[in-house]
């Protein structure tokens, strides 16, 4: 049998018609095909029309050690007033040589603006890439003066070489009579207590990500924007077993569910499910070259609805909002940014809670095994660990339009399957894990519904990673992965659906690495990926674009395929990135 953590870390070192326009994605100025570099097929952030004002947030700082870079902030004194839309863009690189995956954030005043990890090097490639995120919602925040700081902690020394650097700007477009002033959040509170900003550690179910706050008295709608990444032993939680079978298969104890809780003064207000983020140093380093994981470069939030506690959350008391993960085995990093609407026609709204089911049932996941271990101590079978949950919040506010009730009506899956082939040739274990969300928040006055917005999100996980000793003592390790990023929203009005759209993006994988008998690395084979991301919606917005490989160099691209004239075009409003969409704010969210 070969050792357990054999290769995770080991190969480091070596519908509707509207005349509002559309945001067109040009194709790459010349093909990435035979390209080594960072190739991926996610759309970026569309853009309204005109011509944005740029802040310059850093540029060209060096991270190689784990202090911060410090930056100041000023909103743009070229584009006073109001903004359509608002984007981060951050270019990374990192020089050729030998370098783990590392973790890089951005901060300002306390609120995440970026979250991601980075590319690892080659012995000859040093890999560049661009990543944007959508901050129109975080207007609120943007419109003030403050201090910020990225943070990519590295280490640099004779044996892990590759230098960071990174630059990054906002882009701030002016609202106009085709892309309107955004509707966006009147304030923007972030969890944990750093005041420039920072992740907080949560290495165990009960720790808890911590906020007290004294909100203004007239909250009329609140929402929370989740991150919950996997550190240290939890990195490769998605492969672990329950501890009562960790000894027999040989692999990490503390089970493999793990689910984001969002709680209001100690009540159950909220689910936040948990990505298999898969970094580009996990697994085997090789699958991820050019190409790495869905999201891993560039991680998206998980929006919360916390709107039924609007009454609530305005009564004037201090209120404490946090999140926990359960199953969290040392650890995960977290952060979280409150989102609140206000009534500006009253100063005072009401309110509480009238139902959570929420509150009866705990993050308690069923296991079952029909592992079997025969007389020569070869081990095979399955263990199963399964989690579904339906749960309806519901609450009222006093408002100046009058009662509004508000529910979010839920249900939180997760199902996995753990198979186990172990004897003294062969250690092959397979993950099939399926994590899922399905939600309806509704809000009515006067028993009229006034917004309802569907949401769901899947998160596809596939992983066989196959051990091979031959008679000689060499060893292959053959792995293939599937990773996939479900989503499909709608907004609703009277029964008729106004806007729907849908992202898919999936990756997959495969290679095989190759030992001597001394397990000394010798080299590995059959390296291919492939990812594909789609969008489509109502409008006729359409997105897709594909991109493969093959031993590490880009082996086909395309761009616009299926859509209307080949061409890929969405609306400048719409999240084809699958970034989170504030169902409540408005219909089509401009």
């Amino acid at each position: 049998m070969l050792p357990k953590g054999f290769v995770r870390r080991g190969l480091v070192l070596a519908g509707l018609s509207f005349t509002f326009a559309c945001s067109a994605f040009a194709a790459p100025a010349s093909s990435p095909v035979g390209s080594s570099n960072v190739t991926v097929a996610d759309p970026g952030v569309p853009r309204p029309p005109g011509t944005p004002c740029v802040v310059q947030l850093f540029s060209n700082d060096t991270f190689d050690d784990y202090g911060t870079r410090s930056f100041s902030y000023a909103p743009p004194a070229g584009c006073p007033g109001h903004w359509s839309k608002v984007v981060l863009e951050a270019d990374f690189s990192v020089t050729a040589g030998v370098q783990y995956d590392r973790t890089a954030t951005i901060w300002l005043g306390g609120v995440n603006l970026y979250f991601g990890t980075t590319q690892e090097p080659g012995a000859t490639l040093a890999p560049s890439w661009h990543v944007e995120r959508d901050l129109t919602d975080y207007i609120a925040l943007l419109g003030q003066a403050g201090q910020g700081q990225a943070i990519i902690g590295n280490t640099v020394n004779s044996t892990y070489n590759g230098v960071i650097h990174g630059s990054a700007k906002l882009l701030f477009y002016p609202a106009s009579i085709l892309a309107p002033s955004a509707q966006v959040a009147d304030a923007i509170y972030p969890l944990g207590s750093d005041p420039v900003g920072n992740t907080v550690t949560l290495a165990t179910p009960a720790d808890q990500l911590t906020k007290t706050l004294s909100l203004p008295r007239n909250v009329e709608r609140a929402y929370l924007d989740v991150f919950a990444q996997s550190q240290y032993d939890d990195e490769f939680w998605y492969t672990c077993v329950p501890d009562q079978y960790a000894a027999e298969v040989d692999e990490c104890g503390g089970g493999n569910f793990r689910e984001a809780e969002i709680s209001i003064d100690g009540q159950p207000a909220g689910v936040a499910p948990v990505y298999p983020w898969i970094y580009t140093g996990g697994i085997d380093p090789f699958l991820w070259e050019p190409t790495p994981g869905v999201q891993t470069l560039n991680f998206m939030p998980y929006r919360v609805d916390l709107t039924p506690f609007a009454g609530v959350l305005s009564n004037g008391a201090s209120h404490t909002v946090a999140v926990s993960v359960a199953g969290a085995n040392n650890y995960f990093s977290a952060t979280a940014t409150l989102l609140v609407y206000l009534d500006s026609h009253t100063k005072q709204i009401s309110g509480q809670i009238e139902r959570n089911t929420l509150a009866d049932q705990p993050p308690t996941p069923t296991i079952g095994s029909t592992l079997s271990t025969d007389a020569s101590g070869d081990v095979t079978g399955n263990i199963t660990t399964n989690l579904s949950r339906h749960y309806v919040i519901e609450g009222y506010a006093d408002t100046a339009h009058g009662r509004v009730h508000s529910q979010v009506d839920a249900t939180v899956g997760f199902a996995d399957t753990q198979g186990f082939t172990i004897n003294a040739t062969t250690y092959d274990q397979v993950t099939d894990q399926y994590t899922s969300a399905d939600s309806k928040s509704q809000s009515n006055v006067g028993g009229s519904v006034t917004a309802e917005y569907h949401e769901h999100v899947g998160y596809p996980l596939h992983l066989d990673i196959d051990q091979v000793v031959a008679a000689d003592g060499s060893a292959t390790v053959a792995s293939t992965t599937h990773q996939g990023y479900e989503k499909r929203d709608e907004h609703v009005l009277g029964g008729i659906v106004l806007y729907s759209a849908k992202v898919g993006n999936k990756v997959d994988s495969a290679d095989t690495l190759d030992f001597d008998a001394s397990g000394n690395f010798t080299g590995h084979t059959g390296q291919h990926s492939k990812q594909e991301f789609t969008f489509r919606d109502s409008l006729g917005g359409c997105y897709r674009s594909d991109v493969g490989s093959l031993s590490g160099v880009v082996s086909s691209y395309d761009s616009g395929k299926n859509c209307p004239d080949q061409q890929n075009r969405v609306f400048w409003f719409t999240h084809p990135d699958g970034s989170p969409d504030d169902g409540n704010a408005a219909v089509l969210g401009w």
